[in-house]
């Protein structure tokens, strides 16, 4: 029985590209929940009739988390069928 297990340079390839992408996505949510709140303050001024503050943090912060959490899964569609690991591609 043939092994579908790709060599140790393709594995090392996939596992680093996935931690970069991981370590990205995670500084755009950390920057998101405690950077940007932190200077929350200096963000005076009206956005929709509402202080941008309250908006950023009421409607603008969840969209984000939502639109990061999308382009996290799509990308890791693509590493996975680019390195052979897809769902459907395994056994």
């Amino acid at each position: 029985m043939a092994s579908r297990r790709k060599p140790a340079s393709a594995q090392a390839a996939y596992w680093t590209r996935v931690r970069r992408l991981t370590a990205l996505v995670f500084l755009a949510w950390f920057g998101l929940t405690f950077v940007v709140p932190w200077f929350a303050r200096e963000l005076a001024f009206d956005f929709f009739g509402w202080p941008f503050s309250f908006w950023l943090a009421a409607q603008g912060a969840p969209l984000v988390y939502i639109v990061l959490a999308g382009l996290y899964a799509r990308r890791m569609e693509r590493f996975d069928r680019r390195y052979g690991v897809a769902e459907r591609d395994l056994p």
